[in-house]
């Protein structure tokens, strides 16, 4: 017994080393520059830590959250939306979503490691966080909710991602309910972190976590195309017909969610100008036709939604290209529309409508070198376990028929 486990371990190692080696040069370079970000980030978050956030990050006591909070929701809303699309598969059995869902838990790991990356050197001391988590409990705070949330939501998906592996069904359709239940509920909570807030107009309001879960759903199906697609490259492999199938469907639920948002979006800004005078309108205002003008109607009107849904359209599911094209397109406008989420609920002042005289105008806010260093790295994380995974797991290969 012992001698085949050996064997078999030694094989295992053997491919596993076999399929590093024999990478292409973009690969390595790839995996170079993900690892040089990851340092880079290190390095500026300690220097933060050390020297003092006041003096490295452009956070005021009027603007406390800036792009690492954004940066985070954007990868926890990934990995959500990652966790509940590659569900439709193999938790809920929907058979052409089934070659998916091993690429997909896996990537739901890497983005939400990547969201507590960056979120850890946005707050300032993290492991008081790890610690008074546990002994000192605030049953009422929607902060404390989301970090265990996420946290089970983690291990769960950890979990759900070995029983894959080890084709142990059951198992892994249990964990991925659990999974999916868990990232819902620490999800809507993400978007009550904003919804409960009253001081902040733009933000205030039941539908900010049913947002959030649509558009994490979203976010997923641009993120499952743009990685299957970057994966078969790396792996220089054609993409079988099952595949090209599975990644049709999410196109066509990509569609979907695309329509859905756009109906949100409208709603929202009609909400906005509708409740003239106050926050809300001149947080819209700014979007509409202020300074973030660029930013709403290019990035995530265009990139977000416009374009992406022409493409996904246009490629019919047969042109990759396209499709890639596309859900790139939707991944940028997506991040920009995180980074406007967490910004306008804080530029218009919150004594705005009291009158005071020296907060007429939009706070201003632009991240500084530190804070721009600690959200590459996030990206870099992301990529370097979605590089190192691809080799690691074979092209997380899903064998047709193993579905009980």
């Amino acid at each position: 017994m012992d001698a085949t486990r050996k064997l078999t371990l030694n094989d295992i190692e053997s491919e596993i080393t076999g399929r590093l080696l024999s990478a292409g040069k973009g690969y390595y370079l790839a995996v170079l520059l993900s690892a040089l970000m990851v340092v880079a980030a290190v390095a500026a978050g300690l220097h933060a830590m050390v020297v003092g956030h006041d003096h490295t990050y452009n956070l005021t006591r009027e603007i406390p959250w800036g792009i690492l909070i954004a940066t985070y929701v954007f990868f926890v809303v990934t990995s959500t939306g990652l966790c509940l699309v590659s569900s439709i598969g193999h938790v809920f059995g929907i058979e052409s979503m089934m070659p998916i869902a091993k690429r997909s838990v896996f990537l739901s790991i890497a983005t939400i490691l990547a969201g507590f990356f960056v979120i850890a050197f946005e707050i300032k001391m993290p492991w008081r966080m790890a610690v008074y988590n546990i002994i000192s409990p605030n049953i009422t705070s929607n902060i404390w909710w989301m970090g265990t949330l996420y946290g089970l939501y983690l291990v769960l998906m950890m979990f759900e991602f070995l029983f894959l592996n080890l084709n142990k069904h059951r198992l892994a359709v249990g964990c991925g309910f659990s999974g999916a239940i868990a990232g819902i509920a620490a999800h809507s909570n993400l978007g009550a972190v904003f919804g409960l807030l009253m001081g902040r107009e733009f933000w205030h309001g039941p539908y900010m976590s049913i947002y959030f879960i649509a558009s994490a759903m979203m976010t997923g199906t641009a993120v499952i195309f743009l990685f299957h697609y970057l994966a078969y490259k790396i792996n220089d492999e054609p993409m079988e017909s099952r595949m090209v199938e599975s990644l049709n469907v999410t196109r066509k639920l990509g569609i979907m969610l695309i329509c859905v948002i756009m109906f949100f979006t409208v709603w929202k800004m009609t909400a906005g100008i509708a409740g003239q005078p106050g926050g809300k309108y001149e947080a819209v205002m700014a979007l509409v036709k202020g300074p973030y003008a660029v930013n709403f109607w290019l990035f995530e009107v265009g990139f977000g939604l416009v374009f992406p849904l022409v493409l996904f359209y246009l490629s019919k599911g047969k042109n990759m290209f396209m499709m890639f094209a596309g859900s790139a397109m939707m991944i940028i406008g997506i991040f920009i529309m995180r980074y406007d989420l967490v910004l306008l609920g804080q530029v218009v002042p919150v004594f705005h409508e009291y009158g005071v005289n020296e907060y007429k105008h939009l706070l201003s806010y632009f991240p500084s070198f530190h804070e721009i260093i600690i959200t590459l790295g996030g990206f870099g994380v992301a990529s370097f376990l979605f590089l190192i995974g691809e080799k690691l797991f074979g092209g997380h290969k899903v064998e047709p028929g193993h579905h009980h």
